[in-house]
């Protein structure tokens, strides 16, 4: 994986989440706090998680095969779809299950510095994996906004692990406020209301990270930004006049297919029509370096044809 995979905050989240996960745990066998539970449950499908990006960053570097001519970008997308769905299922609906059964059946926090003292650690074990994250993040982020850049990242892991951490933290911060509200009256059910509440988080969490992964491995195109450099790149204003249409999809995140109509003169001879696509393929890939598989199909302008 490159490092705009974001290899760095993926393996930060895979260790602050490991060791939340057992620290959540220990909490909930001394203290017997639901949100304890859920919460290292989250953290564990977390570690999870990540050791999915990791082993689909890996995959999709293998080489292209004869049934596979396109090679295997596409598996960092599938992997991150499996993310949203363990997110969903063993996080969100995990959560929600024992939410419920604690408010049905509520009980007294016991030993209750531990749920606290464990939630304070992650909350900071979090906010570094956060950090690293963001920071990653806005090395390629430029000038987008945060919804911009989740929505139109064509890598999906950090998005991913930002989605992640963002809903770790927010889920810590609703664990200490049931454990701090049962402690403080007593009552059981406000710590089984922080459970429900984490896993309703996750679910709406793993529900864009799982409609922002579909479009990825449904095809999306370019960015504007670079079709218009690929449209630039293309014509000489000699032998290739103009590009008559142009289709681009990404086969990954750093992989791009580029197929296009382009113009040329109808008395061009072959020789001259094939350097100028060779000449237009070479522009197009140092504009664009990610523009990897490259077809261009001459033909002779005509307005009404051209679609």
């Amino acid at each position: 994986m490159s490092a705009s995979g974001g290899t760095k905050a993926i393996v930060a989240a895979l260790a602050a989440n490991l060791a939340i996960a057992v620290a959540k745990f220990v909490a909930f066998l001394f203290s017997g706090s639901s949100s304890m539970l859920a919460e290292s449950v989250h953290s564990l499908a977390d570690s999870g998680n990540q050791g999915l990006l990791l082993l689909g960053g890996k995959k999709a570097q293998r080489e292209a095969t004869p049934q596979h001519p396109f090679g295997y970008g596409r598996e960092r997308y599938i992997y991150a779809f499996l993310v949203s769905i363990v997110l969903f299922t063993v996080g969100g609906m995990f959560a929600i299950y024992e939410g419920i059964e604690k408010i049905n059946h509520p009980h007294p926090i016991e030993a209750w510095y531990w749920p606290v003292g464990v939630l304070v650690f992650a909350i900071i074990a979090e906010s570094f994996s956060f950090r690293t994250a963001i920071k990653e993040s806005n090395e390629i982020r430029g000038k987008q906004t945060w919804t911009q850049f989740i929505r139109r990242a064509k890598a999906p892991e950090l998005p991913v692990v930002l989605l992640e951490d963002l809903g770790a933290l927010v889920g810590l911060v609703l664990a200490l406020g049931g454990v701090g509200l049962a402690l403080a009256t007593g009552n059981g059910v406000w710590d089984g209301i922080g459970t429900l509440c984490i896993g309703v988080l996750l679910i709406a969490i793993a529900i864009v990270l799982a409609a922002e992964t579909k479009s990825l491995l449904l095809g999306e195109a370019a960015g504007v930004e670079e079709v218009e450099k690929i449209k630039a790149a293309v014509v000489d204003g000699d032998v290739v006049t103009r590009v008559i249409h142009m289709r681009t999809l990404h086969l990954g995140p750093e992989e791009l297919l580029v197929a296009a109509k382009i113009a040329v003169e109808g008395n061009d001879t072959a020789t001259q029509v094939a350097d100028a696509i060779n000449a237009a393929e070479a522009r197009i890939r140092e504009a664009v370096p990610i523009a990897r598989v490259i077809y261009l199909e001459p033909d002779i302008y005509r307005p009404d044809a051209a679609k």
